[in-house]
């Protein structure tokens, strides 16, 4: 075990684990005690990691404090390996659905979709101050002449020119946007309004793509300035083409964290993108554009890509739905290889109406139905009438946050309750920060050698410091942690499979904390800020390591005025239930939404 290791940890067998709220299963919060490090401090740090014999010696120590060693490389684990969270064939059965036909083009799914949603014009989310326009409002306003794609995307080009101008704090919200290749496809898009044959609702709909998926005419970057030389985009990705047959006109690359590779959204090759909530804080990571162009009201839907709770925690952070499906229902093609068992495309809305239309264009039905699930698509209309929904907590992870969190999603509960009659069952479930660092080893295992190929030929000043950093980390852990981490994995699938026999969904905050302050010391080098990332990634890990559906809707706000999430993981293949209960929040919510700093109207602004 070495000389600075402490007595690993020797696990009993998942069987002999009591799930129930009696447990006496320790809960171990993540003990994180390093300062945050920004600036020329990062620098430093880097420069010591990759000193040949010190550089090994200071990662065996972070290492160790950080239980690495301990919970996960020198553990005794009974279980053998798991190493894929693909789920096989199950009969869900869910409440008010729709099931789609298998040979269902995208653009007739996304009809399918439309029909599942209540009948009114305008979105629930028009409170005082606040009109955030859905998918189903551009459809009705294009196909009644109220205003075209082209106004609408000329709106929504002036709105990326001035909030990456010097009359505003830099946004930072894209990588890249192509203005003759928008407009091109938004005339294109008025053109089939004109003659009365839109593709679908979607039809001249702006869709941000997160800069780690293939999107043609431009480079996929991962947030980097080299990748994109290296390995050139040929193709859209599989969702961008379904989204593209829809005739959704996408909007550019939207920026996000270097190779994934972190929570803050601090991008010191592209900008670091703001909250529009309040400019001064982060947007969260890595698809950090993704959830700011959202919720700035730029595009009513972008894709971004989830490997640990990237989508879900920075929807969150800026106050709009974060939807990762069920690992495999999504395709993977065309999106970096950056973590092959863990990551996976998500969609970020304005409302979970547009996320379910968003998931109902991109679903993958390429595969033979013995795979997976037939569809279902959640009839909305008739949420009201949902009954006996059970959702599981884990009280003493549920309270790991900070107090406004934690006092805002418990009263969401309550309200869900109130008017649903739903039930909040107690239960346990162990070994929460094992599973995090076995995710994180794993995550860093896939990343290192996903990029081998690249990185033996790169010069590291080519990289972010902070990225240096991760890298650094995960190419130093071994065959026994990655081995280690996966007989991890197979234990909490059991764990979670066991709660699923009598819960519906899982509820927890969506993070530990809400959006923090970007300093100004960090846009150059990003920052190493281990408490707070931490604290952001706390709930989201099982949707990734377990290949879980799990979504985010926003419940309220901290007394500073930030957003607060609430998350749903459900059992594998159940995102119509996820859907139903994340619109029944947004439902018990949405009066209490208040409109972010910065705030585009692309239905009226001025041209």
């Amino acid at each position: 075990m070495g000389l600075f290791s402490s007595p690993a940890k020797v696990y009993k067998p998942a069987a002999d684990v009591d799930l129930g709220a009696g447990s006496d299963e320790f809960y171990i919060s993540p003990n994180v005690k390093a300062p945050r490090v920004a600036g020329l401090l990062v620098k430093i740090f880097v420069w010591i990691l990759e000193m040949p014999i010190v550089g090994q010696i200071v990662l065996y120590m972070l290492k160790k404090d950080n239980l690495i060693n301990k919970l996960v490389s020198d553990a005794d684990i009974p279980e053998p390996p798991l190493f894929t969270a693909t789920h096989s064939w199950e009969d869900i059965p869910e409440q008010n659905v729709t099931l789609t036909k298998p040979d269902l083009s995208a653009a007739e799914r996304v009809q399918e979709a439309v029909g599942c949603l209540p009948a009114r014009l305008e979105s629930t989310l028009s409170s005082p101050g606040l009109k955030r326009w859905t998918i189903k409002d551009f459809y009705e306003a294009y196909s009644s002449g109220e205003t075209t794609p082209v106004q609408v995307a000329t709106r929504f080009l002036a709105a990326v020119k001035e909030s990456s101008g010097p009359g505003m704090k830099n946004m930072a919200f894209f990588i890249s946007c192509d203005p003759e290749d928008v407009m091109r496809q938004a005339q294109e898009s008025t053109l089939r309004y004109q003659r009365g044959s839109p593709l679908s609702a979607l039809d001249g709909v702006l869709v941000a793509v997160k800069d780690e998926i293939d999107c043609l005419p431009y480079p996929t970057t991962g947030g980097t300035r080299w990748l994109a030389a290296a390995r050139p985009c040929e193709a859209d990705a599989a969702c961008v083409a379904q989204l593209r047959a829809c005739g959704a006109i996408l909007a550019g690359k939207a920026n996000m964290h270097e190779l994934g590779a972190g929570t803050s959204g601090i991008n010191p090759h592209h900008g670091s993108t703001r909250n529009p909530y309040n400019a001064s804080k982060i947007a969260g990571g890595s698809s950090s554009g993704s959830a700011a162009v959202v919720c700035a009201g730029l595009c009513p839907v972008a894709l971004g890509v989830d490997g640990g709770g990237s989508v879900r925690m920075p929807a969150a952070l800026c106050g709009v739905v974060g939807f990762k499906p069920t690992a495999g229902r999504l395709s993977n093609a065309g999106v970096l290889p950056l973590n092959w068992t863990v990551g996976m495309p998500g969609i970020l809305a304005g409302t979970v109406e547009d996320a379910l239309i968003a998931y109902s264009a991109i679903v993958d039905q390429s595969q033979p139905s013995y795979l997976r699930p037939e569809l279902n698509l959640p009839q909305l209309k008739s949420t009201l009438s949902m009954n006996n929904i059970k959702l599981a907590k884990y009280a003493k992870w549920f309270n790991d946050s900070a107090e406004d969190i934690r006092t805002c999603c418990d009263k969401a509960l309550q309200t869900l309750h109130a008017n649903y009659g739903w039930q909040t069952m107690d239960v346990t479930i162990p070994e929460i920060e094992e599973m995090r660092l076995a995710h994180y080893v794993t995550i860093g295992s896939e990343c290192t050698t996903s990029l081998a190929k690249y990185l033996d030929n790169l010069k590291k000043s080519e990289i972010g410091w902070d990225a240096r950093v991760a890298l650094s980390v995960y190419g130093s852990f071994s065959s026994r942690a990655y081995l280690n981490a996966q007989r991890l994995r197979n234990r909490q699938m059991y764990f979670h499979k066991e709660i699923f026999k009598t819960a519906d969904v899982i509820v927890t905050p969506m993070t530990g904390v809400t959006a923090y302050t970007l300093q100004d010391d960090a846009f150059d080098t990003g920052e190493l800020d281990y408490i707070n990332g931490a604290a952001l990634v706390r709930y989201s890990i099982s949707g990734n390591f377990l290949g879980l559906p799990a979504i985010t809707v926003k419940v309220g706000y901290d007394k500073g005025g930030l957003p607060i999430g609430l998350q749903f993981i459900g059992r594998p293949w159940s995102e119509a239930t996820l859907l139903h209960i994340a619109f029944a929040m947004q439902e018990a919510c949405a009066k209490g939404y208040k409109k972010p700093e910065v705030f585009y109207d692309l239905s009226t602004r001025s041209e």
